[in-house]
């Protein structure tokens, strides 16, 4: 059984939710309000239905279709049409936290008492998610415009009992076969149901909202790694002061570089060239600009979790029930753009954050620039070649990650007859930046690999607290210090899964404190 239970119609979904929904497999109900919101609603949607005058996705066609106005028993033929007919997505099985995030947030929509579904609707979609019976989407067929048509037909066409899900065990299964197993039944959609199923941004807004949580862990992480850069390449902490970030007042610029001051405090290899001596006047742009470039990319995902948040408190659905004045009106809010802008911007924080960060790591191979550490920090320069190859698998995934970065929002290609000429590509734009997310961390693991290599070699000098701890977490892990070559794979997959679970940043913290 789950851990929480999420109770949908209290308020917008937080981000919080959203992930204990799709990543924990929490289970949902609705509250008291949304019970009674969706009630009013369906009240709408039943008398406009019995209505002479034609409404918009009640008692006609859809899209280049709407002109047609549908008789009172062909309209359960018409959405089950609709839906079967929607589901046209093809490619590999979209990942389950995605299709329970979609589902989490449509069913979100359907509380706030502007879609008009029936209770029973809704009440299936959240036993679905309950249960942990995930629709199987496919990677094609939203243009994210008119929602992510696709790939929220393929759940509605699970609550028909129609289609292919995946239970609690992952295990593939008919749908209809799945609903039985979980004492649950199917619904046959009535009037208007369909639709509002179907059109929403869903897909693409939990994409975002996970995608905003890894980054925040990464970008934290990013500082660990950045810190661990500048002390095994015998940087200077000055250039990090908080009156030097002052005096340019970007917020996520200032936390990043406070960040990089806890870090170093109390290095021994810091402090080790501090003196007099020391005639080395500033450092390389990848260790000095940390902070203006982490916390750019801070703020870039502040401005996204901003738009995600205005998303969340919408009710994005064609047409729209208007339960006080008794309506229902055709809109524009279905179309994607607020969201599938901020993942195109994103999946550039992503890159260039990437970028730096294998700059830093390039650094520590070359014996011109590395400050008399070994070449390729190998064991027996020649005979081992260290870390010369970890870092050519850094760069191609900054080459993959800046490709990624060429935005979808700027694409369209005019669908349904023309009736759709203008898409927001939003589905697109999230699916490339769950892989840029991906391959950032896969970059700042390889540098935290190095950078911790790096530090063992400058014994005895004593790194900070807060860097040794990150070195103990890699080597408790398995993963030992320097040393002749042995096989690398599995080492940077080892640090991979340190940083995406957040333990190097936790190792971090666990000595001074949480960071910005």
């Amino acid at each position: 059984m789950q851990q929480l239970t999420v109770t949908v119609g209290r308020g917008p979904v937080s981000p919080a939710e959203l992930v204990a929904v799709a990543r924990d497999g929490a289970g949902v109900i609705l509250s008291d309000d949304a019970v009674a919101a969706i009630g009013r609603a369906r009240e709408v949607v039943e008398t406009l239905a019995a209505a002479a005058t034609p409404a918009y996705g009640i008692s006609t066609g859809f899209g280049a279709l709407a002109t047609r106005h549908i008789p009172t028993d062909m309209r359960a033929q018409l959405q089950r049409s609709l839906v079967r007919s929607h589901a046209a997505g093809s490619g590999p099985e979209v990942e389950r936290e995605v299709v329970r995030g979609l589902m989490l947030l449509r069913l979100s929509t359907l509380a706030t008492g502007h879609t008009g579904v029936r209770l029973e609707t809704a009440q299936l979609l959240a036993g679905l998610l309950s249960h942990g019976i995930t629709p199987v989407v496919r990677e094609y067929g939203s243009l994210g415009c008119s929602g992510d048509l696709a790939p929220l037909s393929h759940c509605a066409l699970a609550l028909m009992g129609e289609g292919e899900v995946r239970d609690a065990d992952g295990v593939l299964v008919p749908a209809g076969d799945a609903l039985v197993a979980a004492g649950l039944s199917p619904v046959e959609l009535a009037a208007k149901e369909g639709l509002a199923l179907i059109n929403g941004t869903d897909g693409m807004l939990a994409m975002l909202l996970m995608a905003i949580a890894d980054l925040e862990l990464l970008l934290r992480t990013a500082d660990v790694a950045a810190a661990m850069s500048v002390e095994a390449q015998l940087g200077t902490d000055r250039v990090f002061a908080p009156e030097l970030q002052a005096i340019r007042p970007h917020p996520g610029q200032a936390a990043s570089a406070a960040n990089l001051v806890r870090l170093l405090a109390d290095s021994g290899v810091v402090a080790s060239h501090r003196g007099p001596d020391c005639n080395r006047v500033q450092d390389a742009y990848s260790l000095r600009c940390s902070p203006q470039v982490h916390g750019a990319a801070r703020d870039t995902v502040a401005h996204a979790a901003a738009v995600a948040g205005r998303e969340l408190a919408s009710a994005v659905d064609n047409p729209v029930v208007l339960p006080d004045e008794g309506r229902v009106e055709s809109n524009g809010n279905f179309h994607g753009a607020p969201v599938a802008y901020v993942l195109d911007f994103l999946a550039i924080v992503a890159a260039d954050v990437a970028s730096i960060s294998e700059r830093r790591t390039d650094r520590f191979l070359d014996k011109a620039r590395n400050h008399g550490l070994p070449p390729f920090l190998a064991d027996d320069p020649g005979v081992d070649s260290g870390h010369m190859i970890a870092q050519y698998t850094q760069a191609a995934i900054v080459s993959e990650l800046k490709r990624l970065a060429v935005p979808a929002s700027v694409d369209s290609i005019p669908s349904s007859a023309m009736q759709e000429d203008h898409v927001s590509m939003g589905w697109s734009a999230a699916r490339k930046l769950r892989r840029s997310v991906d391959g950032l961390s896969r970059v700042v693991a390889v540098e935290v690999l190095t950078a911790a290599r790096a530090l063992d070699l400058r014994a005895p000098l004593e790194p900070s607290p807060a860097t040794a701890a990150v070195v103990r977490r890699l080597r408790d892990s398995g993963v030992a210090g320097p040393g002749p070559d042995r096989h690398l794979s599995p080492e940077i997959e080892t640090a991979v899964s340190l940083v995406q679970s957040g333990a190097v940043l936790a190792a971090a913290e666990s000595v001074i404190g949480e960071l910005s």
